[in-house]
């Protein structure tokens, strides 16, 4: 049974490492934010879950640091009610507003913690963050739901059509009722047991990744398609420190050098949820951070039956346009063939085995050109760089972790979670444009190694011939063996991009990895070559009369290698 008793901040729910010992502890919102420095990262059941729970809590910090500054007192420059909300803003002194917000970032960032303004806040809005009541956390009442939905997908008695079962809401789970999921953490009856701090760590994490296989939708004047949880359709990018304090820092951007959006606006501080989803059905582009990042995809309500177990009930409310929405801070983009307009660059099944450092250009814009988008997180950390509030030998780290979809038009479910980063330090990711420019060598780098790439699927393909494989084998076998080089290049590549320093005589570092690459070329092609056959060795003979096998195929390999390495 669970007791119907649960607020956010003062209850345990989210889940974190301790520095001092490692062992994860259970916290409540009002912990997280007095404890952060002490804590070393969220620790929850998915890295994509923590990476939803982090744009929650950093929805929290922008929007009270938005208002008030180190000192917990508000900004000169707006008015603030009793309710800690904003009245008025006086934008005439943009240059003010925007060094205040920088100052308060940079104070809380040196003096290491957080301050009581975000606890006073918390508690005056303490009943937007209990998942019972008037005012349930993430949720809609029974009544309000019915509001908003057809008569006939209306909830009676806890009984009705839009039901979505907990084993659907936990994304380690992701059970639809027509696919059991096999290899699954829950089985039987246990994949709808919940206990209600796993439920709220879901509950929010179901809102950012949600897949299109609801039924029910709100009643509109204008039909709309379902769409995925907002986070699902990114390609997230974020910062990671050392410590939860210093991550949530490092990701709380209070002012952009050419946006405006100063005023934040939580869906929690919505006067009523009539008045949010009115909102939403204009699918107009949020305007600020914290109206992003608690965006909701469904309109849910929670059912509670006898033995105390919840029964969700969800319909789809429409999502705003994904095009040139850079207030989005927490991606990179791709330009739409059609329309020409930038959409957020979103993983897929196709790209499952690409990692972060092969797709380095498309988090800095090494060539400066101006069609390219960076990720704002990065535009913010350079912020951050050009003003010397970050140290030029601090290393930054550039995280993801995201879910894949089936790629299923009519159901859009997670069936894998990646997770990826890269360590670089500040001074090399922000190095001067000049000749010697690092992000432009770096990149120049990746290029050449990924035409080494090239040459080794090409090595493969042939000896996938040599053994006789059809053309859709061969192909299937190079993919796979050219797989296993890049598992075998990831690791070695990132300490290579991790060690690089602004002293660095870059033509003998890059000579280094140069060389570093051609052996993990030779080691992995050993795994071919070790397995050989005879008919691998006595080979084929091609159109020109010539003998094709093992041996020709390596020899072919290392000297186009060493032809596009320049090696001798």
């Amino acid at each position: 049974m669970i007791d119907k008793a649960f607020n956010l901040t003062t209850d345990p729910w989210i889940k974190v490492i301790e520095n001092g010992t490692n062992k994860e502890k259970t916290v409540s919102l009002i912990e997280v934010f007095r404890n952060a420095q002490n804590y070393r990262r969220l620790a929850g059941e998915m890295r994509s879950q923590d990476l939803s729970i982090l744009r929650f809590l950093l929805a929290i910090l922008t929007t009270v640091y938005s208002r008030f500054n180190a000192e917990n007192e508000p900004y000169d420059w707006l008015t603030i009610d009793e309710n800690m909300m904003q009245v008025s803003l006086d934008e005439d002194d943009d240059q003010e507003i925007k060094d205040d917000l920088l100052d308060t970032w940079t104070t809380l960032y040196q003096n290491g913690h957080f301050t009581d303004i975000v606890t006073k806040y918390l508690k005056l809005y303490n009943d937007r963050f209990s998942m019972f009541g008037e005012h349930p956390f993430y949720q809609v009442t029974e009544s309000e739901y019915n509001q908003f939905v057809p008569s006939n997908k209306q909830i009676k008695d806890g009984n009705g059509p839009g039901k979505v079962a907990v084993r659907q809401i936990n994304r380690q789970v992701s059970e639809s009722a027509n696919t059991p999921a096999i290899f699954s953490p829950k089985s039987g009856e246990f994949k709808n047991s919940i206990k209600i701090d796993e439920l709220v760590r879901w509950l929010i994490t179901y809102q950012n990744f949600t897949g299109v296989t609801d039924k029910t939708k709100i009643k509109t004047t204008e039909k709309f398609s379902v769409s995925r949880g907002w986070l699902y359709q990114l390609n997230p990018v974020f910062a990671e420190g050392k410590t939860i304090f210093q991550t949530l820092m490092l990701n709380m951007i209070l002012m952009r050098e050419d946006k405006m959006f100063y005023s934040q606006k939580p869906v929690w501080e919505y006067e009523s949820i009539k008045t949010y989803v009115n909102e939403r059905m204009k699918q107009q582009l949020p305007k600020n951070i914290a109206e992003l990042y608690t965006s909701w995809s469904r309109l849910l309500h929670i059912h509670w039956n006898q033995r105390g177990q919840p029964i969700f009930f969800s319909a789809g409310i429409p999502m705003f346009n994904n095009e040139d929405v850079f207030i989005e801070p927490m991606t990179t983009w791709r330009i739409d063939k059609s329309s020409k307009r930038y959409k957020p660059a979103a993983k897929w099944l196709n790209s499952l085995g690409t990692a972060m450092w092969r797709s380095f250009g498309q988090y800095v814009n090494v060539k400066g050109s101006d069609d390219m988008h960076e990720p704002g997180i990065v535009e913010w950390l350079h912020l951050l760089d050009n003003k010397d509030i970050i140290p030029l030998d601090a290393q930054i780290t550039l995280a993801s972790a995201t879910l894949i979809s089936d790629g299923n038009a009519t159901s859009q479910a997670p069936v894998v979670e990646v997770c990826d980063d890269m360590h670089i330090n500040a001074d090399v990711l922000f190095d001067k444009r000049n000749p010697n420019y690092w992000p432009k060598r770096i990149e120049d780098t990746i290029e050449l190694t990924q035409k080494v790439g090239t040459v080794y699927w090409q090595f493969a393909k042939d000896i996938a011939t040599i053994r006789g494989y059809g053309k859709p084998e061969a192909k299937e076998f190079a993919n796979r063996m050219s797989g296993k080089l890049y598992e075998n290049l990831n690791h070695p590549f990132k300490v290579w991009l991790s060690q690089l320093t602004n002293n660095d005589d870059r033509d003998q570092r890059i000579k280094t990895w140069n060389n570093t690459l051609y052996k993990l070329v030779l080691v992995t092609t050993d795994d071919i070559t070790q397995s050989s056959s005879l008919r691998d060795i006595r080979g084929i003979v091609n159109e020109n009369g010539n003998v094709k096998n093992i041996f020709t195929a390596n020899n072919n390999l290392r000297y186009n290698i060493r032809k596009v390495l320049n090696l001798k």
